[in-house]
């Protein structure tokens, strides 16, 4: 399945013209070129290495899963690998949806690998900034990163507000609310774990693509790129902020779990040194040897009282240190 559009002097005049002619359209100097492909197969990737002289190494990194975000140089191209993120609300776990772009001098062809990635909001994006379609490639180039950037943005944000949601479940007792909060709390590390593989990159692609050899990004649009590379920064320290809260709403968790238990320890070893008075003087008296009181009836009200007063006196100073 393939998208395409054709810009030409800053103008969009055709949208979802048959990728065969786009040969034709980019004879024209003035013509830009987007190309769209959803789960290509080996034909496509051979008609784009074709009629846009990409390489082959590009075409094999587009066409395998799992590539880290980076930018690629080559001599009449450039091969570029970023990935849209989204959150589960409900639990917590991140879904990643990988897209692959080569930028020649006269268009733009990305490569989706599924139908995660709203390609929808990126072209309403563009349609949003007529004004900047005269840059070509970069003025694309833009509109797609600057809605994956807002999206990293967007789920670091919503990893804050679920750590957040946290704090009042860490204090509550209860054996549901304690497997609550350890589930949470993985989930919510394991997401982290992916999303800092996929923010962090950024940095470094965005900050190549401002550079001024590499004649993708022209002066007019510094600023927009600039823009972005700020958002960049944002989601990567909101991301080491949302780390540092994470390891800190562990660590709490382990703190009220071991106070938890420290309490339950109190009040066992409390019970067990009051269960302790009858069963020594019990044992005492049960003695087949003579004592003082032996098989007399004073004897057994000496006992009996030993235990009820000595019992009583350990628990009445046990609830005053709060271990019962």
């Amino acid at each position: 399945m393939a998208r395409t559009r054709l810009y030409r002097n800053g103008t969009l005049v055709l949208e979802d013209f048959p990728a065969d002619d786009i040969s034709e359209h980019l004879a024209d100097p003035s013509s830009v070129v987007w190309l769209d492909l959803l789960r290509p197969g080996p034909e496509e990737f051979a008609m784009v290495g074709r009629e846009f002289g990409i390489h082959e190494l590009a075409l094999e990194d587009a066409a395998h899963q799992g590539q880290r975000p980076k930018l690629d140089r080559y001599r009449t191209h450039e091969f570029l690998s970023v990935y849209a993120v989204t959150i589960d609300p409900d639990s917590a776990a991140l879904s990643t949806s990988e897209i692959s772009a080569f930028l020649t001098t006269q268009a733009m062809i990305t490569v989706r690998k599924d139908d995660g990635f709203p390609v929808e909001d990126v072209v309403a994006r563009w349609d949003q900034s007529p004004d900047l379609a005269g840059h070509g490639v970069g003025f694309l180039l833009h509109g797609l990163l600057d809605h994956v950037v807002d999206g990293h943005f967007a789920a670091v944000q919503q990893l804050d507000d679920s750590i957040e949601g946290l704090e009042d479940l860490l204090f509550e007792e209860g054996r549901r609310q304690i497997r609550t909060v350890h589930r949470r709390l993985y989930a919510l590390r394991k997401s982290l774990v992916r999303l800092r593989r996929v923010v962090l990159p950024m940095r470094e692609v965005v900050n190549t693509l401002m550079r001024p050899g590499l004649h993708v990004v022209t002066e007019p649009l510094l600023p927009y790129y600039q823009d972005v590379y700020d958002h960049v920064l944002r989601a990567t320290e909101q991301t080491e902020s949302v780390r540092d809260m994470l390891e800190s709403a562990m660590e709490t968790n382990l703190s009220v779990q071991s106070n938890h238990m420290n309490l339950i320890m109190k009040k066992v070893t409390s019970w067990a040194a009051i269960i302790a008075v009858p069963t020594a003087i019990t044992g005492f008296y049960g003695q087949n040897l003579p004592y003082p009181g032996f098989a007399h009836q004073s004897g057994f009200i000496a006992s009996t009282a030993a235990i009820v007063i000595l019992s009583v006196l350990l628990y009445v100073t046990f609830k005053r240190k709060d271990w019962l």
